[in-house]
C-alpha cells in the first residue's frame, strides 16, 4: 500500500468531508485563484476569514468528541441474531465545555439497530439511553467497537472517532428455529414420547395388542367394541432423560455444518428444558448434566465458544436408558467406538440429514 493510500485510509476514517463542505472548498479555492490574479486585499480578507472559518470548524468538532467515555449495561443472557435492550452510558469528561450534536452508532461485529444522537451533552455530566443490539453469531466479543461522530458547529465536516469499550460479553448460539429445526424437533419429541411409553401407574392410552405382551393389561370393553384385542398402556413413572452428543472433531471444510450443529443443538436443547426434561449434554471433552429445572445456560455458555478439535476419541455410550441425539459428521467413527446407532433409543443427525 502506497504512503498516498494509507495517508488516505486515515483520512477516511477520521473524517468525511460533506456536501457543503466541499461546496465551501470550491469556493475558497476560487476566492484564492481571484485575489491572486487580481491581488485585491478585500479578497484577501475574505479568503483569511473563510480560512480560518474552516480551521475553526475543525478544531470545535475535534474538542466537541474529546473527553467522551462510552460504558454499556447488557443483559446476563445474549443470544445470536436476537435484539437484546442494553443501556448505553455516555460522559462527558470536559468539565467545563459541552458537546454538542453527537451522534453514536456501532462499529465492528455487534451493531446498534438504530445510531442514538445527543443534541447536547454537558460537561461533567452522565447521560443514559437505551439501545437495541444485535450480535450476528455466537463468541466471546471481547473489544466491543462503537463510534462518535458529529457535524458539529458548521456541518462541513463529519469527524469520527472509535471507542472500544473492553469488557467480554458472550454471545450465546441461536436458540430460535431455523429452516428445518421446527420439524426435527416434531419428529423428535414424537420419538421420545413413543420410548416413554411403559408400564406405570399413569393411564397413557388404548391400542392394539402387540404379540408376547402380558395378557393382565388387556382392555376387554375397547376389545369387545373392536373385535380386537386392545390393551391399556401406561407411561413410565419416571421421566428418561435426553442425552446430546456433539463431534468435535471434523474436516476443515465441514466448519459451515458444525456451525449449524451447534445452532441446532442450542436450540433443541433451550426447546427441550422448556418441557422440564432431564438434559445431559456431551463432547469428547465435557460431560454436562441438567436436572429437568436446572441452569439450560450452563450449556449455552459452553456451546457460545466452543470450537472443533482434533485427535479425540469418542467415548463408550453408557447411556442405554437415556434417548441420545447424535450429532456428526462422520458416523462410522461412532460404530466403531460401539454405539448402536440404529436402536430407538438413539437419534443421528448427520452432515446427510
Amino acid at each position: 500500500m502506497t504512503i498516498w493510500r494509507k495517508l488516505q485510509t486515515a483520512f477516511d476514517v477520521n473524517q468525511r468531508v460533506t456536501r457543503m463542505g466541499l461546496l465551501f472548498t470550491l469556493t475558497c479555492v476560487l476566492v484564492a485563484l481571484a485575489a491572486f490574479s487580481s491581488a485585491n486585499n478585500l479578497l484577501f480578507l475574505i479568503l483569511a476569514a473563510m480560512l480560518s472559518t474552516l480551521m475553526i470548524s475543525g478544531f470545535i468538532s475535534r474538542l466537541s468528541l474529546a473527553g467522551l467515555a462510552l460504558d454499556f449495561l447488557l443483559p446476563d443472557h445474549i443470544c445470536a441474531k436476537r435484539k437484546v435492550i442494553g443501556r448505553i452510558v455516555i460522559q462527558n469528561e470536559k468539565r467545563w465545555m459541552s458537546s454538542f450534536s453527537i451522534q453514536l452508532s456501532g462499529y465492528g461485529p455487534n451493531s446498534i439497530s438504530a445510531p442514538l444522537y445527543f443534541p447536547v451533552i454537558p460537561g461533567g455530566a452522565l447521560v443514559e439511553q437505551s439501545v437495541v443490539l444485535n450480535f450476528d453469531r455466537r463468541g466471546s466479543y471481547r473489544e466491543n467497537s462503537f463510534r462518535f461522530s458529529t457535524r458539529f458547529p458548521f456541518g462541513f465536516a463529519e469527524r469520527r472517532i472509535n471507542v472500544f469499550v473492553r469488557r467480554e460479553v458472550l454471545v450465546y448460539p441461536s436458540v430460535d428455529p431455523q429452516p428445518g429445526f421446527d420439524s426435527l424437533l416434531i419428529s423428535l419429541n414424537g420419538e421420545i414420547e413413543s420410548l416413554y411409553r411403559g408400564q406405570g401407574s399413569d393411564f397413557y392410552r388404548i391400542r392394539p395388542y402387540e404379540a408376547l405382551e402380558t395378557a393382565r393389561h388387556v382392555d376387554w370393553k375397547a376389545t369387545a367394541h373392536t373385535g380386537a384385542l386392545q390393551v391399556r398402556e401406561f407411561a413410565r413413572e419416571q421421566e428418561l432423560s435426553v442425552a446430546f452428543f456433539l463431534d468435535l472433531e471434523i474436516a476443515e471444510e465441514q466448519n459451515a455444518w458444525f456451525e449449524n450443529a451447534v445452532d441446532c443443538c442450542a436450540f433443541l436443547a433451550w426447546s427441550m428444558a422448556q418441557s422440564q426434561r432431564r438434559i445431559r449434554f456431551r463432547t469428547q471433552t465435557v460431560d454436562i448434566q441438567v436436572p429437568g429445572d436446572g441452569d439450560i445456560y450452563t450449556i449455552l455458555k459452553y456451546l457460545a465458544t466452543v470450537a472443533p478439535v482434533r485427535g479425540t476419541e469418542i467415548p463408550v455410550s453408557n447411556d442405554r436408558n437415556t434417548f441420545q441425539i447424535v450429532f456428526s459428521a462422520a458416523p462410522e467413527k461412532f460404530v466403531r467406538a460401539g454405539w448402536d446407532l440404529s436402536g430407538r433409543n438413539v437419534r443421528l443427525v448427520s452432515e446427510q440429514s
